[in-house]
């Protein structure tokens, strides 16, 4: 029988997570977000996903009951380039909320449901206030205590398991996942049932993209929280992350944007660099991490710029849809500005990565079932 898994998306923004889902055959059920933007955006590719508003204004014991719910929540607080403010602080202790509603809906489902919760943020929340809020976003999923690893440090990947539930974590950067983006991102599996959050993350088997990154993490996992995984060197990169920086992107040629600059496409007959504008140090074909602003607007410090011969130029949102892995369609929005897309992409996911996570959930909880 075939197994049709249902999802709820958090702070949802342009549909990431959603998009990766739905790639996955899981259906997407309902979403929580504020700002209009990326709502218009959300509702035009999943009409039939239902907009719930804020999530401080929603009871998870009145949301549709889902099998997989995921929350991406704002990580300004958490940041290096935040106010480090950690999980005290205004937007990201929407955390918290996130944690409330599936804890009110597990109860309300005799802890049915959710079966599986992820969660996706900055590295940065691994060591906001001297790692004491990655110990407490693990204790708030888990609903128990988790001891400090003997080094005083988080490792990049790990699990704790108690009661009844499993828990495990990894950083991923999407220039191992197939775009030429220097994108490196927790994210964190909770298994309800404690039978699978370390098997959906660290896959034995390795995968597309890297599977020698994947081994390593997966192995180096077994022992202490606190210890530490191997993680990628430098010079491991793939076919697809080259110096072209976009030539290959999605099989579209070169398109007038109305930037006065044409987009990097199949046809583009130029190499081009990402270029680190406070620096003038150039990525080697990646982009560093694209990043919104809050205060409204855009400039070179924040739109990562290109270099193409002499000129250099920020990147259009075309090319920063690319670097997250969305399809170029996904912004055609009539009356939408640039600065509401720069902002909207900058605070996404990169697909790739949320693809192969929505992946390797429905493989094991699909194996679970087979085999019971």
């Amino acid at each position: 029988m075939r197994l049709v898994l249902t999802l709820g998306s958090h702070f949802d923004g342009i549909a990431g997570f959603p998009l990766a889902a739905a790639g996955n055959g899981i259906e997407v059920v309902w979403a929580t977000e504020i700002e209009p933007f990326p709502i218009v955006v959300s509702k035009a590719h999943f009409p039939h996903m239902k907009h719930y508003g804020s999530i401080t204004d929603v009871s998870g014991a009145e949301l549709e009951p889902v099998d997989i719910i995921t929350f991406g929540s704002p990580c300004q607080d958490l940041s290096i380039a935040g106010k480090r403010a950690g999980l005290e602080g205004e937007r990201s202790g929407l955390f918290m909320a996130a944690v409330r509603t599936i804890r009110e809906m597990r109860e309300a489902t005799s802890g049915v449901y959710p079966r599986i919760a992820v969660w996706e943020n900055v590295p940065g929340a691994m060591s906001s206030n001297n790692g004491a809020d990655f110990r407490a976003v693990l204790e708030e999923i888990l609903e128990a205590e988790v001891p400090v690893p003997r080094s005083g440090k988080w490792a990049s990947a790990g699990m704790v398991r108690g009661n009844g539930r499993e828990i495990a974590w990894r950083i991923l950067d999407a220039q191992y996942w197939g775009v030429p983006q220097r994108r490196r991102r927790i994210f964190l599996v909770c298994d309800f049932r404690g039978e699978c959050a370390g098997e959906i993350l660290f896959e034995r088997q390795g995968v597309p993209w890297n599977p020698a990154e994947s081994r390593e993490a997966g192995e180096e996992i077994a022992g202490d929280v606190g210890d530490g995984v191997k993680t990628a060197g430098g010079s491991r990169v793939t076919s697809t992350v080259t110096a072209t920086y976009g030539t290959k992107w999605n099989g579209n040629s070169g398109a007038n944007t109305g930037l006065g600059a044409t987009t990097l496409g199949d046809q583009f007959p130029h190499v081009a660099f990402g270029v680190d504008c406070r620096n003038l140090y150039e990525n080697k074909g990646l982009s560093g991490t694209l990043q919104c602003k809050q205060t409204g607007g855009h400039s070179l410090n924040y739109q990562n710029p290109v270099r193409i011969g002499y000129v250099v130029r920020r990147l259009t949102p075309l090319e920063c849809l690319r670097l997250q892995g969305f399809p170029d369609y996904w912004l055609d929005i009539e009356g939408m500005s640039d600065t509401q897309k720069y902002k909207a992409v900058g605070n996404s996911v990169a697909i790739p990565c949320v693809r192969w996570i929505m992946r390797r959930i429905k493989e094991q909880i699909e194996e679970l079932q087979d085999g019971a």
